[in-house]
């Protein structure tokens, strides 16, 4: 059973930076696309951030030159490194892992962590 575990988010003042960390158990990492996805509320999810098996970037437009995706397989972990947070960034982030199985793409996801931005 793949399980995905983030951490790192909490209550950050706009302007300030958070690290999240999503760590993966079971499963041959360097296989899988990864990606942080958020959810404000009242609002569908979101793509934030992705990156391929090849380290090929993906980010939604809000978000880019203030966040960066990161991948490092020997710890089987994925980071999401946000800079310059804005109250618009307040959600609910989510961590997920896909591949092509035999029949059909599987996709796993974390349980999320809250960040909030606020003064």
């Amino acid at each position: 059973q793949v399980q995905l575990l983030e951490s790192g988010g909490g209550l950050v003042t706009p302007g300030g930076s958070l690290r999240l960390s999503c760590v993966a158990s079971e499963m041959t990492f360097r296989i899988y696309g990864l990606g942080w996805y958020r959810q404000a509320p009242g609002k569908q999810r979101e793509l934030v951030a992705s990156i391929s098996p090849s380290d090929t970037t993906v980010y939604a437009d809000s978000v880019k030159g203030r966040f960066t995706i990161s991948r490092d397989n020997a710890k089987n972990t994925v980071y999401l490194q946000m800079n310059d947070l804005e109250p618009e960034d307040t959600a609910v982030y989510y961590c997920k892992a896909d591949r092509m199985g035999i029949s059909r793409r599987l996709e796993y996801w974390g349980q999320g962590t809250q960040v909030t931005v606020s003064s």
